[in-house]
């Protein structure tokens, strides 16, 4: 079952979060966030990216336990609490469409299943943080590095470009403030 739990993780949660951290990041530019929201929302973004960078990094470097679990479980707070404060910032200054929303409904059970396949993995009575003895594939790590930097970092740092450029555009050439149509 661990084995099993282990390459869902591995090869299935893994790829989609990056596809949808790519989708994400199409969502925002197709709604125009250098001209909305802007650099404020992107360097929110930056701070998620972080985050879950952090919580990957426990798990890929750390034996899998009771203390690997708890990092986890706080990274994933925290990045609940800057995805609320994300969205209530940004959902009155551009569209959050339909795809969007359900972009950010994978990105939010992902980890979900993420700390579930983790649980299952995971020695529970052990507190200790420890490097892996068996560390994952060098290959592998680094097609995950890959991976984010080419369809998450680089799609972000593209959007922070966009971001500075807008910054320096007349204020009438912005947009406003959406209003939300009545119902």
């Amino acid at each position: 079952m661990q084995d099993a739990a282990a390459f869902i993780l591995m090869y299935i949660v893994f790829p989609l979060w990056v596809a949808a951290g790519l989708a994400d990041w199409y969502c925002h530019r197709r709604t125009g966030i250098a001209i909305t929201s802007g650099l404020a929302e992107n360097l929110l973004h930056w701070l998620m990216y972080a985050q879950v960078g952090v919580g990957m990094l426990v798990v890929a470097l750390f034996e899998t336990n009771a203390a690997v679990l708890a990092i986890v479980f706080g990274v994933f707070l925290l990045h609940q609490a800057t995805v609320y404060g994300e969205l209530a910032y940004s959902s009155i200054r551009r569209d959050v469409d339909p795809l969007e929303q359900m972009v950010h409904s994978f990105l939010e059970l992902l980890p979900l299943v993420s700390l579930a396949l983790l649980a299952v993995i995971a020695d529970r009575s052990d507190w200790t943080l420890r490097v892996r003895a068996q560390p994952w594939p060098v290959e592998y790590l680094a097609a995950c590095a890959a991976a984010t930097v080419l369809f998450n970092a680089l799609p972000l740092l593209h959007e922070t470009a966009a971001c500075l450029r807008a910054r320096k555009l007349p204020q009438p050439a912005r947009r406003r403030a959406r209003v939300e149509p009545g119902l």
